[in-house]
């Protein structure tokens, strides 16, 4: 059997086993998670909230931006706080002040000496922690004590999203716009979701000590301590790395001592490329590139300066007409649609190019398909305008509106609408390479998963339309992560990795047999972790510890492969400078070497260090996250995207002359201003944060106290400078971009080796 063989079966199995794994997963969280009770009464049978609350007040909040303005069970913003840490130490605070006045005569418990606060602590916690749900009738029972600082607490709540001017200095340090929710009797209702979310983090499990969210948020008062089981997974994810990395290192040393350097061919081969109509109709994808990453960015201007300013932007109102939480979406949303436009792009420009046929009405499709993207964010932007601004109504606020979940913010319609651009983007590239699969050839591995990767894209978005309107939390957190990890993590990865080996077989840097072998292993290597790594973003959404364990080892092997991709990139660099005729490209391979750093920095260092159990178990949702976040999509997937846009403009301007000095300023902006960012802001904000998290609990960490404090606003203001210079790179790059169609200048393509190559 040969070894090509031998690496399709033993993929065929990985993922056979992992997705099995992943499967089996969901089904347990389905089994566990925390209960949704019928009613919330008082021992003496009041009713205090009913499961029409909690359900109706989650769409309230999903309908003012949801995850995008504060945070659920940690995931969301980080400028408001995390509700569920927020209530939860609200209320346990407003118990104990009433016990305090109650039995002691004190104005409230700090004001008690140390017993009596011990003893009123370890009441709270029996209080709290007991699980009064009854499975029976469905209801939850709680005493008059903590009704009464639920109703306080409610009360705070009602006040802080209307216009009461009692809470409007806590509305601009948390960035919201007055009146956030318009109607009153959602207020109420969205409290109880709230109340719900923390009743989760607190309440124990049947049998269990721990909590339905694993004791997630951090808060001593409250007895929410880290389980014991988060240190022994997290020990074992570390054995896990380094164990990767050593078997890596040596299969990489065995099999690359035989390696020689191919013979280079005199000329650019994929000058002799036929650029086909529907080749040259992909430009317009990379002008929307452009435009939306240029969006993007001014978009994430306006959301950083909410930080310092909160309701305005330099005085002037702007969150009566683009809230924080608005631009935050779009910010986010933008992020991956320009990005995924990008290699969607390439993908349509690659087809043709591999299998040198032009389907009849390929260009058609082309462009009908571009057509549909510029509806799908146009309208589902229009959508979440009217949804946050509280114009569209809560009916139709699922299907049109704003869904509340980061990264898949979309009504449900455009979700339809952009599933479906999926499918027609599927079709146009697979017509395209099953010929070229039929035909055959040394290159039939690479295109079959260059196609199966193409065909997951298309498909696996499909998991965020497995939820409804009021599927369970952790079951939406469970298939929204689908999307966010293994669909733009995962296959989107694959298919980058294939694309690249195309490339560089085609222009004869790298033998196909040993590019066959090597991406097949590195794909092999990169969903061994990539698949079950998905259940690291769920240790604390309501999860059972199978969830812990799974994650735990699997996603330390997530960073396994950057590694072979650290080892590829001085390699890839040399080949760059390998002959003449190879300046042609170096640019788009440049963008690839910087893939390659921060990979092994955004997704590797600044990812690993918040994956564990334990670590995360503090970290999560504060601003280590988008550390990680922004170092790894745009540093990782952005500089692809990147790469990969460039190598289709050299394609379809095989004569022009790219000028040094936009693409210079662009590639070491983008880098500099992405490391500034960073290195100034998100790294010591993050590391401030976890001090504080650990000392005094989650909730300090996330509140208007921590978030307001000057040594805060000189780090948010530390990231003009990066974040100005990134600026700087973004419009070298559109500059550069528009100059291939105006005014271009060109040069005849090298014909053979001594003529100098286009630049």
């Amino acid at each position: 059997m040969s070894s090509t063989k031998k690496l399709w079966l033993g993929l065929a199995a990985l993922l056979v086993v992992s997705f099995s794994a992943l499967l089996w997963v969901g089904s347990e969280i389905h089994r566990v998670m925390p209960p949704i009770p019928e009613q919330v009464v008082t021992t003496s049978g009041e009713v205090v909230f009913t499961r029409d609350d909690i359900q109706t007040g989650r769409v309230v909040w999903q309908s003012i931006g949801g995850q995008q303005l504060g945070s659920i069970w940690g995931h969301g913003g980080y400028v408001a706080p995390d509700w569920t840490a927020d209530w939860l130490h609200r209320e346990a605070v407003e118990i104990l002040d009433r016990w305090a006045r109650a039995e002691y005569s004190a104005p409230g418990y700090d004001a008690l000496g140390k017993p009596e606060q011990a003893a009123l602590q370890s009441r709270l916690q029996d209080m709290l922690r007991t699980n009064t749900f009854d499975e029976a009738n469905g209801t939850i029972v709680i005493d008059d004590d903590r009704l009464a600082a639920i109703n306080n607490v409610s009360a705070h709540y009602q006040s802080l999203f209307s216009n009461d001017p009692a809470t409007r200095s806590l509305r601009e340090a948390y960035a919201m716009k007055e009146a956030t929710v318009a109607d009153a009797e959602h207020r109420r209702q969205m409290t109880a979701f709230y109340w719900w979310t923390s009743w989760t983090a607190v309440t124990q499990r049947p049998g269990k000590e721990i909590s339905y969210t694993n004791n997630w948020p951090y808060d001593p008062l409250v007895g929410n301590e880290p389980p014991s089981n988060l240190l022994m997974w997290t020990v074992f994810s570390v054995l896990f790395l380094i164990a990767g990395i050593a078997l890596l290192g040596w299969h990489y040393a065995v099999n690359h001592e035989r390696d020689e350097d191919p013979k280079l061919p005199l000329t650019d081969p994929l000058a002799e490329v036929k650029v086909t109509p529907s080749m040259k109709a992909t430009a317009k994808y990379f002008w929307l590139v452009v435009a939306l990453f240029l969006t993007q960015i001014l978009l994430g201007a306006m959301t950083a300066h909410y930080q310092v300013e909160g309701q305005d932007f330099y005085g002037f109102a702007l969150s009566e007409i683009l809230p924080y939480s608005l631009t935050r979406t779009w910010h986010t949303q933008l992020a991956v649609l320009w990005i995924a436009t990008a290699w969607l792009g390439m993908g349509l420009y690659i087809g043709p190019a591999i299998s040198g046929h032009e389907p009849k009405y390929q260009a058609l499709g082309v462009n009908v398909l571009w057509v549909c993207l510029i509806i799908i964010v146009v309208g589902s932007f229009a959508g979440q305008w009217f949804a946050v601004m509280q114009k569209l109504g809560l009916a139709n606020n699922f299907w049109f509106g704003h869904q509340g979940w980061e990264y898949v913010d979309l009504g449900r319609f455009w979700q339809w609408f952009l599933f479906l651009g999926l499918g027609i983007w599927l079709t146009l590239v697979g017509r395209c390479l099953v010929p070229a699969i039929r035909m055959g050839g040394e290159s039939k591995s690479i295109t079959t998963l260059l196609f199966l990767s193409t065909v997951a894209i298309g498909l696996f978005y499909g998991a965020g339309l497995l939820w409804g309107e009021h599927t369970h939390l952790s079951m939406v957190e469970y298939w929204r992560w689908w999307v966010v990890h293994l669909w733009v993590e995962g296959f989107f990865e694959v298919f980058a990795t294939a694309v690249i080996a195309f490339l560089f077989t085609k222009l004869g840097l790298i033998k196909t047999t040993t590019a066959t072998i090597a991406v097949l292993f590195a794909t092999i290597v990169f969903m061994a972790g990539g698949v079950l790594g998905t259940l690291h973003h769920l240790y604390f959404t309501g999860t059972p510890t199978a969830v812990i364990a799974l994650g735990a080892s699997f996603s330390a092997l997530e960073v396994v492969p950057l590694a072979y991709v650290g080892f590829e990139a001085y390699h890839t660099f040399k080949l760059g400078k390998s002959t003449p005729w190879m300046q042609r490209y170096k640019w788009p391979i440049l963008f690839f070497v910087a893939v390659a750093f921060w990979n092994l920095v955004g997704a590797g260092l600044f990812g690993f260090l918040i994956n564990p159990p334990l670590p995360l178990y503090y970290m999560q949702g504060l601003n280590l996250t988008p550390l990680h976040g922004h170092t790894a999509l745009f540093g990782v997937y952005g500089m692809l995207g990147i790469g990969l846009m460039l190598f289709c403009l050299r394609g379809m301007k095989p004569q022009a002359i790219w000028p040094e000095a936009p693409l210079r300023t662009a590639f070491w902006s983008l880098n500099i201003g992405l490391s500034g960012m960073a290195l100034f802001t998100l790294l010591p904000l993050g590391i401030l944060q976890v001090n504080a998290a650990m000392n005094h609990g989650y909730w300090f960490a996330r509140s208007a106290e921590f978030m307001q404090q000057p040594i805060v606003d000189m780090l948010v203001w530390m990231r003009v400078p990066g974040d100005t210079l990134f600026s700087v790179g973004a419009l070298a790059l559109a500059w550069f971009v528009l100059r291939l169609w105006i005014a271009p200048k060109s040069v005849p393509v090298p014909v053979d080796g001594a003529t100098e190559s286009a630049r």
